[in-house]
């Protein structure tokens, strides 16, 4: 391979000139050929047994051309992008060939698109919403009350009807003008009333009712249900089986006991406070970094190319379908029940993608400025990290995970800190409240 120019057309855009040997050709075109022979007729020759010269007197000279020029030109592409000392970004290339011959090799035209230079505006002087840490007395109690929750015990309920916080276990089977549909049937289910677990006024008529009773409930779906069953009206017929209440453990020492390694109730909440305010801090210093981050986007400014909004699209698409997998439902699915495409999916996911691209854009930026170097000690800690996270040997995140990339978060971690350093933390700023136009309207006409 050899680069035989290199010349800016646009922004962010070059367009190079590759000339690929005979040698290479040759090779290429006689592998081709053995790969290929066997799906070619030759009459008098058994399939797979005609020699090459015989395949070309038949079909032409350049029969195998095409196929091995597409054999050449991905790694050709790629080492002449690399030769141009570009930072150049993963995109489909734009390819003219301009001339090939087996005596000659082949030359062909592309077009590549190159990380853009971005301006920062003042980094150093932001001001972000202050965030609290402290763990309040309700905060405390409402932990306590949830391990209590989780603690309590189901007690039968067989002399009165079902209330709200009560647990029923229901059969249930719903029609649309008398008409079942799709997961409206249930057995055995169990439902805590009052939880917002079924559509609005479900849970509701199921209050008042004893165990053994089988009645009827009418309840209208949500506007912004499934495209099928928005708006619509229907009749579920229920057999309430089953009514359990939760019993709560007494708040005291013995309780203390049996959900800690503490003997009394004080040294329990004492460490649960302490547990609590260990995580508020975790959680406000990422919040911390989320804020800052979504500021540092609104201060770059520079021509970006698609290409870096496309790609980091496509991976937002492919972390979205892997959080649906891990919730049990497919993209496919997913668009089903929301009346969504996927030029939707990816409309309603490229507003992350854009902040996404000028957050990076904004930390690498930074970490250039302030000469930030990542050690060969930092690195590892960094693999050793994502190993542990992904539960994967090291050597293999060395394979996924290019060393350039896994560079870059280092230094943004790293740059993120001294940004950190220098933000200014204020109030909440109250938000404007908006005027009455109508009112407006008629003063401006007195």
């Amino acid at each position: 391979m050899n680069l035989k120019s290199c010349n800016k057309v646009a922004e962010n855009r070059y367009e190079i000139e590759v000339e690929v040997s005979s040698e290479q050709f040759k090779s290429a075109i006689e592998q081709v050929y053995l790969r290929d022979r066997k799906k070619i007729n030759v009459p008098g020759f058994r399939k797979g047994k005609a020699p090459r010269k015989m395949i070309e007197s038949m079909y032409g000279e350049g029969v195998f051309y095409e196929d091995a020029i597409n054999e050449l030109l991905p790694e050709a592409f790629t080492e002449a992008a690399k030769a141009t000392g570009l930072d150049v970004i993963n995109d489909e290339p734009e390819i003219e060939i301009v001339s090939v011959s087996r005596e000659e090799g082949f030359v062909f035209k592309g077009k590549v698109t190159t990380m853009p230079e971005i301006t920062l505006g003042d980094y150093k002087n932001l001001e972000i919403e202050k965030v609290d840490n402290e763990i309040t007395d309700q905060d405390l109690d409402n932990e306590i009350e949830r391990v209590r929750n989780r603690n309590a015990r189901m007690l039968d309920v067989d002399d009165r009807a079902a209330e709200l916080g009560d647990t029923v276990t229901i059969d249930f089977e719903g029609s649309i003008d008398g008409v079942p549909f799709d997961g409206g049937k249930g057995e055995d289910h169990k439902l805590e009333l009052g939880s917002g677990s079924f559509i609005p006024g479900f849970e509701d008529q199921l209050v008042g009712h004893n165990a053994g009773e089988e009645f009827e409930i009418n309840v209208t779906f949500p506007e912004d249900y499934s495209e099928e069953l928005a708006s619509k009206a229907a009749v579920f017929k229920i057999n309430l089986k089953k009514i359990e209440r939760k019993e709560l453990p007494e708040l005291d020492d013995e309780f203390a006991k049996d959900v800690s390694d503490f003997d009394t109730l004080e040294e329990y909440k004492a460490d649960t406070r302490k547990t609590l305010e260990e995580n508020r801090k975790k959680a406000n210093d990422q919040t911390i970094e989320n804020r800052i981050a979504a500021e540092l986007a609104k201060i770059v400014s520079g021509e970006i190319p698609e290409a870096l909004y496309r790609n980091q699209l496509d991976q937002q698409v492919q972390d979205f379908s892997y959080r649906l997998q891990m919730q049990g439902i497919d993209i496919a699915s997913y668009e089903k029940y929301t009346g969504m495409n996927e030029e939707a999916v990816r409309n309603m996911l490229r507003p992350q993608a854009e902040q996404a691209v000028k957050i990076r854009l904004a930390l690498d930026k930074a970490a250039a400025l302030e000469g930030v170097e990542v050690s060969d000690e930092e690195m590892e800690a960094q693999y050793k990290k994502l190993a542990e996270m992904y539960s994967l040997e090291i050597d293999r995140v060395r394979e996924l995970i290019p060393a350039e990339e896994i560079k870059k978060d280092v230094a943004s971690e790293k740059v993120l800190g001294i940004i950190r350093e220098t933000v200014k933390f204020v109030e909440k700023k109250e938000e404007p409240a908006e005027a009455d136009e109508p009112e407006a309207q008629e003063k401006t006409e007195e």
